[in-house]
């Protein structure tokens, strides 16, 4: 079954309520990322930590995925955004997978070590607090307003926790114990965690979109449905059209 699937349709009034507050998350999102970039980026070219450069490029991305989230809901109609939106999120965890596999690859046989960073363990240590609660309050919101886009972000947002968590593992047991080769046993399983989710994100199904978007391309979502979920949407759908007709 689709993740973002429901089993109701929404009313108006309430899904105004869940976009607005889709729009303030990736709001705050934004701005964290590019803080947490803009320092991650500078502290590991001070420290010529390629693990915390990668880290920063990572909030590259998830700014990318929250802008394109942004630009759906900016529209009256979302809905019809969802595809265009998901594409760019997939191409985003394309993007971090083949930079954080390449980059932990480089660690992982020598070619470059990751430095001791007093400020990428704290930038580090920050985003596990911050990130978790944005990406719980996203998924949470995308699933009641059946937004598939919405819940993707929100899995690049917890991919961006599991980073930050192994960047910090691994500055802390480099820092404690030379043991260079931590954060990069980590970051290869993240890559093929961000791989699979891209995955995902890029063959979409109109089923896992909103119910408005299944009412407006009833025929495109049935096409690509083959899990059962749209039934889920065509029982309300079809009941609302038939309370419309009478």
């Amino acid at each position: 079954m689709c993740e973002g699937a429901v089993t109701t349709l929404l009313t108006w009034e309430r899904s105004v309520v869940l976009r607005r507050r889709i729009r303030i998350i990736v709001a705050i999102t934004i701005v964290w990322n590019i803080v947490e970039a803009t320092v991650s980026l500078l502290a590991g070219h001070a420290a010529s930590s390629a693990a915390l450069i990668g880290f920063g490029l990572d909030s590259v991305v998830e700014v990318l995925s929250a802008a394109a989230i942004a630009w759906q809901f900016a529209s009256p109609t979302p809905e019809r955004r969802e595809r265009t939106a998901l594409r760019v999120i997939a191409l985003s965890f394309f993007g971090l997978a083949l930079y954080v596999a390449t980059d932990a690859l480089l660690t992982l046989f020598g070619v470059q070590q990751p430095e001791h960073s007093q400020v990428g363990i704290v930038i580090a240590g920050l985003s596990l607090v911050v990130m978790p609660v944005l990406s719980w309050f996203e998924r949470r919101t995308g699933r009641e307003l059946g937004s598939a886009s919405a819940v993707a972000d929100s899995k690049q947002t917890l991919i961006c926790t599991y980073l930050s968590a192994a960047v910090l593992v691994g500055l802390l047991l480099n820092s404690l114990l030379d043991w260079g080769w931590a954060d990069s046993v980590a970051a290869l399983a993240i890559a093929a965690f961000a791989f699979r989710e891209g995955v995902e994100a890029w063959r979409g199904d109109g089923c896992c979109a909103s119910a408005a978007a299944n009412a407006l391309a009833a025929d495109e979502a049935d096409a690509e449905c083959h899990d059962g979920c749209c039934a889920q949407y065509d029982a309300p759908r079809r009941v609302s059209s038939k309370a419309a007709g009478e």
